[in-house]
């Protein structure tokens, strides 16, 4: 799987099956689950509540976490979705522009209970 950059944007090729996608290269390594490689572009200054089709870094790490469960059985992790917040991601920005659901919604209603009890640990911190 090759990635094609784009000169001058901030987007970049990504095959996705058979479709060719264009994301941020952030958006790639949470996609390939590349924690590293996220890592590196979240602390060279990539803003870590950027949206693609809607959803931030962190919703899409729930969801694609809940996938991961669901088709392979394997435990639920929380790799990246703690990774994210690390950075500084809210877990109770909604999606879509702020007329969507936070991603504590989503971990919830999806059945990601350690995503919901990393929340919740996330939000006591401040207390």
């Amino acid at each position: 799987m090759s990635v094609k950059r784009a000169e001058k944007s901030k987007y970049s090729s990504f095959r996705k099956g058979e479709k060719l996608v264009e994301m941020t290269p952030a958006r790639i390594a949470l996609e390939r689950e590349e924690l590293g490689e996220l890592r590196r572009i979240l602390d060279a200054g990539d803003d870590v509540h950027q949206e693609w089709n809607g959803f931030t870094l962190l919703h899409s790490a729930v969801d694609g976490e809940v996938d991961a469960h669901v088709q392979t059985g394997e435990p639920l992790h929380v790799d990246a979705t703690a990774l994210l917040l690390s950075k500084g991601a809210d877990p109770d920005r909604p999606s879509h522009g702020g007329r969507g659901v936070s991603a504590r919604h989503m971990a919830f209603v999806s059945g990601h209970w350690l995503a919901s009890d990393l929340f919740e640990a996330w939000t006591r911190r401040g207390k």
